[in-house]
């Protein structure tokens, strides 16, 4: 296939995945696995795609992004979790959390899928698929009345966050099931959960590109997939969003997880 409409492909599946509890980096991953890359350049592809969402997220969330950027200069320490602030204090709280967390996850990660063979890095992402679906499916009705996030809401989402670096590991699947956990309903877990997939998308497509340039693709196609996500994540956002409040996620998560793991053993076996 043709790099470039290649490219345009996997930008559209990550511009309508990413807003889903389902890993849109694992699924990328598995595609460029599937056409020849490593699991390393595949991994660090999916991450790389990301900024373009990001990209969409700061397009549709900018009045929310205004109105913290407006909180700056009225925010306190003393009143940091105050329903004022909180918002704001979340998100910076919660980024600390996640390149924390994150910067391990990554080390740790580019030392596994390096010594992982094509069938067990299949495998691998299957199992991450598996257990993210059933996070979600206890999650799924435990969302209540919390208004505003305080620091352990914070501290818990972004580690999760940062974890979900992890190729198969859905970043809004497990921030927005603990927030869930922790009492907020629903909208407000995934208004929060896209809100701090911002900073760490951008974070993780400029870690990749400052570590290994563009993660095996030309120009030309790198800027087409980013193109093809963030327009495709835009225009999908809000239905997605509104699907996300209807249907069984946790249920396609682990039948996707499960599947993956087959094939992985499979491949392994061959």
């Amino acid at each position: 296939m043709d790099d470039t409409l290649l490219a345009a492909l996997l930008g559209a599946v990550q511009g309508a995945l990413e807003w889903l509890p389902v890993s849109s980096e694992g699924a990328l991953a598995l595609a460029r696995t599937a056409v020849g890359d490593t699991a390393l350049e595949a991994t660090q592809f999916a991450l790389f795609l990301h900024v373009g969402t990001a990209v969409a997220a700061t397009v549709y969330y900018r009045t929310d992004i205004r109105d913290l950027l407006g909180d700056v200069r009225s925010w306190r320490p003393e009143a940091a979790f105050a329903p004022a602030g909180a918002d704001l204090s979340f998100v910076v709280l919660a980024m600390m959390a996640s390149f924390a967390t994150g910067g391990i996850a990554y080390l740790g990660l580019e030392e596994l899928v390096s010594t992982l063979s094509g069938g067990a890095f299949v495998a691998l992402i299957g199992a991450l698929l598996v257990v993210t679906g059933l996070i979600q499916y206890v999650a799924e009705d435990s969302g209540g009345h919390r208004a505003d996030p305080d620091a352990v809401d914070a501290v818990l989402v972004g580690a999760l966050q940062g974890l979900a670096i992890l190729p198969g590991v859905s970043r809004s699947g497990t921030t927005v099931s603990a927030l869930l956990l922790r009492g907020h309903d629903g909208e407000g877990s995934l208004r929060l959960s896209f809100l701090l997939s911002i900073p760490a998308a951008l974070a993780a497509g400029v870690l990749v590109l400052v570590e290994t340039g563009l993660p095996g693709i030309e120009p030309t196609a790198a800027v087409v997939a980013l193109t093809v996500s963030a327009i495709v994540g835009y225009l999908t956002v809000g239905t997605l969003v509104a699907l996300v409040r209807r249907l069984a996620f946790w249920a396609v998560c682990t039948a996707f997880g499960l599947l993956a793991v087959a094939s992985g053993l499979a491949i392994a076996l061959l």
